[in-house]
């Protein structure tokens, strides 16, 4: 039989996962979604036959075995504490800045209460979800979207929800060097897929050389006297990466504090 698995909010990212499990075969969960974003829930439904749209947040608390809370952190707390959750239940909370404690206080008395951060492309199932504490069943699930990251202190948690901050800032770098191309005669579309398609190559090499560290590879592309070179050393007289390093600092004590 499969696990009965509910989603509280049809955003982005329940969009996401609901696609990827559905695309990972064996239906090994029977999916029931809120009816909060109808739109976006009555197109899973269709596009899905193990998805189906419940009547109510209650229903798809009710109807579930295990519970994914992807609302936004502005009304959580007023979405779950009008919700009642029972005994033996697993929750899985993605809101952001709620604590393990909060989260716990607020669906008691389901005991069984995991955060996680499943980033977009569980849709391909490539996602690296870190997760706290770890739980063999939402182990199970994250790992069918892509590498389930489960650590041992909430502290390690944020600092991995810390990195997530840094994807705008990758698509913006993205963004600076197809530009500069486009301004150099390249048209923009051929600039864009040039660009999507070098850092694809170097994520695929990071990926399949798991034994090299980011500071290796990095001095294997940076050959002695070349433009790559050229290129780093200048970002690391300029104090670029160290900029880097401090913005991080400042989101972690941000997440951090929201946490506590």
């Amino acid at each position: 039989m499969p696990l009965k698995l509910g989603f509280l909010g049809t955003g982005a990212i329940t969009s996401a996962m609901v696609k990827g499990l559905c695309s990972a075969g064996g239906e090994r969960y029977a999916i029931r979604l809120s009816p909060r974003n109808a739109e976006t829930a009555a197109d899973l439904a269709g596009r899905y036959r193990e998805v189906s749209v419940a009547t109510s947040n209650q229903a798809v608390v009710d109807e579930s075995e295990m519970v994914v809370i992807a609302v936004r952190p502005q009304i959580a707390e007023h979405v779950l504490s009008e919700l009642r959750f029972r005994e033996g239940q697993n929750a899985i909370s993605l809101v952001s800045g709620y604590s393990l404690r909060r989260v716990s206080g607020l669906v008691a008395p389901a005991g069984r209460v995991t955060r996680a951060v499943p980033l977009p492309s569980a849709a391909q199932r490539r996602s690296p979800t870190a997760m706290y504490p770890r739980d063999e069943a939402a182990v199970e699930l994250f790992a069918l979207l892509g590498t389930a990251f489960a650590v041992d202190t909430e502290s390690e948690f944020d600092a991995l929800c810390t990195a997530t901050a840094t994807m705008a800032a990758y698509f913006a770098y993205a963004d600076a060097a197809a530009s500069w191309l486009a301004r150099n005669g390249i048209p923009q579309t051929k600039a864009r897929e040039y660009v999507a398609g070098m850092y694809a190559g170097l994520a695929g090499a990071a990926v399949e050389a798991p034994e090299l560290s980011f500071h290796e590879l990095a001095a294997d592309h940076a050959t002695r006297g070349g433009i790559n070179e050229q290129v780093l050393n200048y970002l690391v007289e300029h104090g670029v990466f160290q900029t880097f390093s401090e913005v991080l600092d400042a989101v972690m004590r941000r997440v951090s504090a929201a946490s506590r």
